[in-house]
């Protein structure tokens, strides 16, 4: 089984034992081991016993469950839940005003356990003969019903730092005193976030009605003086909470998450005879407040280095920050150039000058312009004649512009097969050569694998783009052994691609980390078709940190001449680019 399949069963292990009621420490333990799953880029079903049980939060129970998972495809304690409750009713938790309770007596009480049969019982009237489940209810039960099918309930990072954007600059015009700051799984930078939390500190319960009201709001899920929670238009869902100054940095680190960070940190707490939440870090002998204003001093009362949001995974950041390793992460401002963009000569909606001018608004020093190849023939590939061609414009355009430089590259299509797009002596003539697969994303992991592998075996291969193909959302990964793609890469000096664009996000971030782990260099792409698309590398840089990548495990943070030196290196030279910066 895969590492997914294996988080799937432990999340369910977990919902159905909150259904029955059953101990909150078991629960918890089940979750951890799903997120644990879902997280680690070593495929599970590979560890030993030991290995199991070396991660943090996997003891003898559970590595004794993941092994009996890894090897016979199935848990017979997940088998005997699912004895006691069809499978459909783990589907009703996902329903907004639904807890394990209320699933509990739907099921014993009225034999729910499915959507379906819930839409039918509120349709037909017979959740009124239930305590508590009057018109209203069964009205808003309707309605979050037909919410779920319309959406998925994740959205985009980049969608939802827009939308927080967008409330907070509304909010800030009516409330300028007031601090307003984005936390949960967007401030941890998660490539999906299942809604939008803001925090406003320094400011009144004068705040949500100005919430609850702002364009844009589909329905008002909820309005207090500390909590609202609104649907916009689109489906998803906003919460602001109001926190006091004093209080401020206890709810950002509190907010912000994870979870299993969260449990973790007031473990540590409470070992230390404090006891930490959303107000603040208070001492157990008589509730003195020992941090709450700051966030950072809350780390610093805990014997902790200050943990950046994008770490904050329980992945041994705590110990990192115990022992003063943190990694100093990568920043926006280190990446030097962008080695992964495309033109007009392909699919891309502006001219090389043009590009140019905008990465070097951008505040880039070099620029690799990588178009397609001939096999992509819905983006007008180019074939080695016209590849060619496109190199002595590129080359051209380099000797008008000053202020950065333009190296001629392409991005290279990975056949079926194997094969690479264009010829050898083509490639050879360029400076950079990008290779990816945009097609036959059916194959079998075998398949998938042995034709990356064989790929990035050409010594003209300087880079692997987009190493599993998915598009967040909307496309799963292609089948493909990553660690052994990711071990050759290291191997032959291919650089593997981080690209940037708010679908991909491909390397993710625990592959990232384990490509860096393992030797491989790492490129931050922005994969750019317009101008305007080179706002895109904070994504990937929120990635890259999420990797604990600092600016050394990144090539393209390095000046041009570092860049080049470190392209794979037994290549034969490629024609040098005049560097036409300004001094």
């Amino acid at each position: 089984m895969d590492n997914a399949a294996i988080a799937r069963v432990f999340e369910e292990v977990a919902d159905l034992l909150e259904i029955k009621g059953a101990n909150p420490f078991k629960i918890r333990a089940y979750r951890t081991a799903a997120d644990i799953a879902s997280t680690t880029a070593e495929r599970i079903a590979d560890l030993s016993d030991a290995e199991l049980r070396a991660i943090p939060g996997i003891g003898k129970d559970l590595a004794a469950k993941l092994r009996e998972l890894a090897v016979h495809g199935s848990l017979q304690y997940h088998q005997d839940l699912l004895e006691e409750f069809p499978t459909s009713i783990l589907e009703l938790l996902q329903l907004q005003g639904l807890g394990p309770k209320t699933v509990a007596v739907l099921h014993d009480r009225l034999g729910i356990a499915s959507i379906d049969q819930l839409e039918r019982a509120a349709a037909d009237g017979r959740l009124r003969s239930l305590r508590g489940f009057g018109p209203k209810k069964e009205q808003l039960l309707l309605r979050s019903i037909g919410e779920r099918r319309r959406r998925a309930g994740r959205h985009l990072l980049a969608d939802v730092h827009a939308a927080a954007e967008t409330i907070i600059q509304r909010l800030r015009r009516r409330h300028p005193g007031a601090t307003l700051i984005p936390v949960g799984s967007a401030r941890r930078g998660c490539e999906t976030c299942g809604d939008v939390d803001i925090l406003a500190i320094g400011t009144d319960s004068a705040i949500m009605g100005d919430f609850v009201e702002s364009d844009g709001v589909d329905r008002i899920l909820g309005q207090g003086e500390t909590k609202s929670s609104i649907l916009l238009d689109g489906g998803m869902q906003a919460d602001l909470r109001v926190v006091p100054e004093a209080s401020a940095g206890a709810a950002r680190q509190y907010f912000t998450g994870s979870k299993a960070h969260n449990i973790a940190l007031r473990d540590r707490a409470l070992q230390r005879g404090f006891k930490l939440n959303e107000y603040g870090l208070f001492r157990t002998d008589g509730g003195a407040v020992v941090a709450g204003a700051e966030e950072a001093a809350v780390y610093e009362a805990l014997d902790l280095s200050f943990i950046p949001p994008e770490l904050r995974e329980n992945r041994g950041e705590i110990a990192a920050a115990e022992a003063a390793t943190l990694p100093t992460l990568i920043e926006r401002s280190h990446i030097r150039g962008d080695v992964h963009t495309h033109t007009n000569a392909t699919d891309g909606e502006a001219d090389i000058e043009t590009m140019a001018r905008a990465a070097r608004e951008a505040g880039l020093d070099y620029l690799a312009i990588t178009d397609h190849t001939q096999a992509l023939a819905m983006a007008n590939g180019l074939d080695e004649r016209a590849a060619l061609a496109h190199a002595h414009a590129i080359r051209a355009a380099n000797e008008r512009l000053d202020g950065i430089t333009l190296l001629a590259g392409i991005e290279c299509d990975i056949r079926p097969d194997g094969a690479l797009d264009l010829a050898d002596d083509c490639l050879a003539e360029l400076d950079l050569v990008i290779a990816s697969v945009h097609s036959a994303f059916g194959q079998d992991e075998r398949q998938m694998t042995d034709r990356i592998l064989r790929a990035i075996d050409s010594p003209r291969v300087d880079i692997l783009g987009h190493p599993t193909g998915r598009r967040l959302l909307r496309r799963e990964p292609y089948r493909v052994d990553i660690e052994q793609v990711i071990d050759a890469a290291a191997r032959l000096g291919v650089a593997l691609e981080i690209n940037c664009q708010v679908q991909r996000l491909d390397l993710c971030d625990t592959q990232a980390r384990l490509a860096r782990d393992r030797g491989a260099s790492i490129v931050i792409s922005s994969d750019a078709h317009a101008p305007g698309a080179f706002a895109v590398l904070r994504w990937g840089v929120v990635v890259a940190r999420r990797a604990w990548l600092q600016p050394a495990d990144v090539l393209n943070t390095l000046p041009l001449d570092g860049f080049r030196r470190r392209l794979r290196h037994h290549r034969p030279a490629a024609p040098q680019a005049t560097d036409r910066r300004s001094p």
